[in-house]
């Protein structure tokens, strides 16, 4: 295990390096993500600009709701590139080339390039992380933060395993399934309101088949302080972003599985 963690930040040190060869590319990469999704969270400032709350929440606990979808998201893309790749990778042979490697293909693809460009979502959520839960402190409201750290953490989790379970079907569908972008990008969406904003049936989606509900919601609820409109227990969210780590290791089975019955191009 320290063995593949060590060669996991060896794998890393070098995409850094070779990133920052090309420094211009690297920072407009990195402010260009943190523009894009500001400009999300000014149409989310726009709304409660001119409604004022949401279903009973504030524009600044929305701000937590916000911060940590985003950071988790950002968290899962940095890590996700070589997953993406997968389909690519199938096409060309390449693949292959992994598997003849001793190490596990899911050490290699972790490994495979790291998303910096991806940092500027990441900063931008936290920055919005850090101002709500700042304006909540000065309102006398005391935020749990590691239960906050704890949903950015199992969010990222649950995240990862949408792209790792994307890159697994591109052993039987060559190309990945657009579809997959509705649970991750959309997921992402969804998950920086609260969800007592949607309707029943877009809640059970969110709890059953992408559990954004229990890993990021509840948790965030639960740090806040506050009392769940759902009815769920706020001892409950201190527990339930364990569900992200768990569907990670999860989809990581399922891509082994498919490696098992993966078929070589023959090139």
């Amino acid at each position: 295990m320290a063995d593949a963690l060590r060669l996991w930040l060896r794998f890393a040190s070098i995409s850094f390096r070779s990133q920052l060869q090309y420094r211009v590319s690297f920072v407009v990469g990195i402010v260009g993500g943190f523009l894009v999704t500001a400009i999300e969270f000014v149409a989310v400032w726009t709304l409660f600009d001119r409604f004022g709350g949401l279903e009973g929440w504030t524009l600044h606990e929305v701000a937590i709701f916000y911060g940590v979808a985003h950071m988790a998201l950002a968290s899962a893309d940095l890590l996700s590139t070589g997953f993406d790749h997968a389909g690519e990778l199938i096409r060309s042979g390449g693949l292959d080339r992994l598997l003849l490697r001793p190490r596990s293909t899911v050490l290699q693809l972790l490994g495979h390039e790291f998303a910096l460009r991806r940092l500027g979502r990441f900063a931008q959520g936290s920055i919005i992380l850090a101002w709500g839960a700042t304006r909540l402190g000065q309102a006398g409201m005391r935020l749990d933060y590691p239960l906050l750290a704890a949903a950015v953490f199992g969010g990222g989790c649950l995240f990862l395993a949408l792209f790792v379970l994307r890159g697994t079907l591109s052993i039987w569908t060559v190309q990945a399934l657009e579809v997959v972008n509705a649970a991750t990008y959309g997921g992402v969406t969804a998950a920086q309101y609260p969800m007592t904003i949607y309707e029943a049936w877009f809640r059970r989606f969110f709890t059953f088949m992408v559990p954004l509900l229990a890993v990021t919601y509840l948790p965030v609820v639960a740090a806040l302080g506050r009392p769940d409109p759902l009815g769920f227990p706020m001892w409950l969210g201190r527990y339930t972003w364990l569900i992200g780590p768990a569907c990670l290791g999860g989809a990581i089975v399922i891509w082994n599985l498919g490696v098992r019955h993966y078929t070589s191009t023959g090139s």
